[in-house]
């Protein structure tokens, strides 16, 4: 029985009762292979080229198609095409006006009365409510943008420049301003028709537009 040759320095003895060569008798023990954890990445084997995973979902790290901004006065951006406010048109501007006038008929009328029959008390109080009236509207309207008329025919009144009410104090203004819509026959209330932007000679003067809330 031999127990291993002098020639080869790797041999080991055998075991005369197991024939089959066991680990570590004979040839050198190959070492074991390292299974990829969970979080690691797997080494590739050299020589065979890293195999291409699975696409990616929308949204793991393909970029997105760009979001389509919103405008300021509430309507997606169109590429390309520059943000296009609503304008309102001529037709629900003057009805817009005309519901707010409606509002100021009673007081009015109160008022005319007590001053026709000599009621000095019914003709303040007319007064009265006319003046609250005017100033709640501007109120309104420099706030929000809408008086009871603008709201009733869905328009605003906003800055052109952000989209964003005017204010009280700039609201005054604009209607200060309304005197220039007035000279040369009433003109300017009538620009809106053909003007590009729907604007009056007031719009213009303090840069205001008319949109369209719906």
């Amino acid at each position: 029985m031999s127990f291993g040759s002098p020639n080869n320095p790797y041999e080991q003895p055998q075991n005369p009762q197991n024939p089959q060569q066991q680990p570590g008798y004979g040839y050198p023990q190959q070492p074991p292979q390292q299974q990829p954890g969970y979080g690691y990445p797997q080494q590739a084997p050299q020589g065979v080229p890293p195999q291409q995973g699975y696409p990616q979902q929308p949204g793991y790290g393909y970029p997105q198609a760009p979001q389509v901004p919103a405008s300021a006065y509430g309507y997606p951006q169109q590429p390309g095409y520059g943000a296009q406010p609503p304008y309102a048109n001529w037709g629900q501007r003057f009805l817009g006006t005309l519901v707010d006038m409606l509002v100021f008929v009673v007081p009015y009328v109160l008022a005319g009365i007590g001053a026709a029959n000599k009621m000095p008390v019914l003709a303040i109080v007319g007064y009265l409510v006319v003046i609250g009236l005017a100033i709640w509207l501007l109120i309104m309207e420099g706030r929000t943008g809408q008086t009871l008329g603008k709201k009733a025919l869905g328009i605003r009144l906003v800055r052109e420049s952000d989209g964003q009410p005017l204010g009280v104090g700039m609201a005054f203004v604009r209607r200060l301003a309304h005197f220039l819509d007035s000279l040369a026959c009433y003109l300017g209330w009538l620009w809106p028709a053909w003007d590009a932007k729907r604007q009056t000679f007031a719009d213009k003067v303090c840069s205001s537009i008319v949109i369209r809330t719906n």
